[in-house]
């Protein structure tokens, strides 16, 4: 049965704690104290013993909590890493949905029956749960990336280090199924060690992703990777601008560019390259900028000081290597983490800082001559998340979309390459990782296979037509 072995106990930051200022007094909502006690001692196992129709409305039960508290915890996500606030309501909401996906999957989820060379036998594919699941989410995404995972860990029958107690309680499964640990590198270096840990789900850096991934191979373990992307939009000479630069705008403004999906490339055809960069600067003129709280604000701080650094050392990189700053590049002189949504203009496809992942709302805008050199551009980095086209051009739709096109996981036509709905699998190739979350079959992840054949007959033959007397 379900079952946990961890004890820890969260504490709120001096001065944010309920009650202590009447702006965090919402915090109350949630039951957070000053000391808030974490999970239970006990012993790990899988839920399989619970059929998974019942796990999955256990599942449904979460999603519907999750519900009624939606703008709570939407505010609290924005208080933690800083998003605008309506951005924070809709990670709960991707929590929200897959729940509900995972509700319905709970009915779906197994194997085929196959067809037997043998007279009297059958051949069946079962699929049971790894056990127990880690998760290491991002700063990015608290909610969602954890979502994505557990709700379909949970109706594979698994437990999740990570908490959702109340609801589980009250179908008196212990709260231990989904634990949460806070903690640094120490804590995720023994999950990623630690052999009771089945399937170790990892949403970070490549630079971390690549150091967990070994540590967990070391001991024959599962990893599922999700990792960066320097992920690109190519705009044609057929595209339709009043869909380019509203898309272009969110992709690369969006969470202050601080999402796995943000766009950082920008490849213009050189026919319109001067006309899209100046529609752009003229969009980023107009972002709001302001507190994440504050429902007129578009765009926040970024998450630390550590992280407007690395900003500011990719502007002056980008300037180094021939880049033109069009918009942007300074930090904002306001409290917080804030600097500006940068344009750069006039570097070549291959500059080094164009093929480096800067956490940070800077776009380089590329210029292109020909459909095959900018499909190998975008191809070109070692990261391969996500991806998007805008043309009319159906046969070149159909060509970014098949092998000698992107090689991303996510590949757009006419849409950001943010913005991922929950009913596809998300993840990427190459130094993303290879590891698929959320939707499509991603729950095969979480499952062990086995192969079954049934003699229900009297004699033994062989496979392959073998006698053995």
């Amino acid at each position: 049965a379900w079952a946990g072995v961890c004890s820890i106990c969260l504490h709120l930051a001096p001065g944010r704690q309920a009650g202590s200022q009447p702006r965090y007094a919402w915090l109350r909502e949630l039951g957070l104290q000053e000391e808030n006690p974490g999970v239970y001692n006990g012993r790990w196992g899988g839920g399989g013993e619970i059929p998974a129709p019942k796990r999955g409305e256990i599942v449904r039960q979460i999603g519907d909590a999750l519900r009624q508290k939606i703008k709570v915890l939407g505010s609290l996500v924005s208080l933690e890493m800083g998003k605008i606030f309506v951005e924070g309501v809709g990670e709960v909401q991707e929590y929200v949905d897959v729940c509900d996906y995972a509700v319905g999957l709970s009915r779906m989820i197994g194997g085929p029956i196959l067809p037997s060379e043998r007279p009297g036998h059958a051949l069946i594919e079962q699929w049971n749960p790894v056990g127990l699941v880690g998760i290491i989410t991002a700063f990015n995404f608290p909610v969602a990336v954890y979502g994505w995972n557990s709700a379909i860990a949970m109706i594979c029958g698994n437990a999740c280090l990570w908490i959702i107690a109340k609801v589980l309680e009250d179908n008196r499964v212990p709260g231990a199924v989904c634990s949460l640990v806070c903690g640094g590198a120490d804590i995720g270096t023994a999950m990623a060690r630690d052999e009771r840990m089945d399937l170790l789900s990892f949403t970070g850096s490549t630079k971390v992703g690549k150091q967990v991934a070994l540590m967990v191979q070391e001991r024959f373990g599962r990893s599922l990777l999700e990792l960066g992307g320097n992920n690109a939009i190519i705009v044609f000479e057929d595209a339709d601008l009043n869909l380019v630069i509203p898309s272009a705008l969110f992709a690369a403004v969006g969470t202050a560019g601080q999402r796995c999906t943000t766009a950082r490339r920008l490849f213009l055809h050189e026919s319109i390259h001067d006309e899209v960069v100046a529609k752009l600067a003229k969009a980023y003129a107009q972002v709001r900028i302001g507190d994440p709280w504050d429902s007129d604000t578009l765009y926040g701080p970024l998450h630390t000081k550590e992280a407007v650094k690395m900003f500011l050392d990719a502007v002056e990189q980008a300037k180094q290597q021939g880049g033109s700053v069009v918009c942007g590049g300074k930090v904002i002189n306001r409290p917080g983490n804030y600097v500006e949504p940068t344009i750069v203009t006039g570097l070549p496809h291959n500059a080094p800082i164009v093929h480096t992942e800067t956490f940070a709302p800077i776009l380089y805008v590329l210029k292109f001559k020909e459909e095959e050199e900018v499909f190998a551009w975008n191809n070109e980095v070692k990261q391969g998340l996500s991806s998007s086209i805008f043309t009319k051009d159906l046969g070149r739709i159909f060509r970014w979309l098949g092998p000698k096109g992107s090689d991303c996981g996510i590949v757009n036509v006419n849409i950001p390459t943010s913005g991922a709905e929950i009913g596809g699998a998300f993840g990427g190739e190459k130094h993303t990782g290879g590891g698929r979350e959320s939707g499509s079959d991603s729950w095969k992840l979480y499952m062990r296979r086995s192969t079954c054949t049934i003699n229900y007959s009297k004699n033994l033959p062989l496979a392959q037509g073998i006698k053995f007397q």
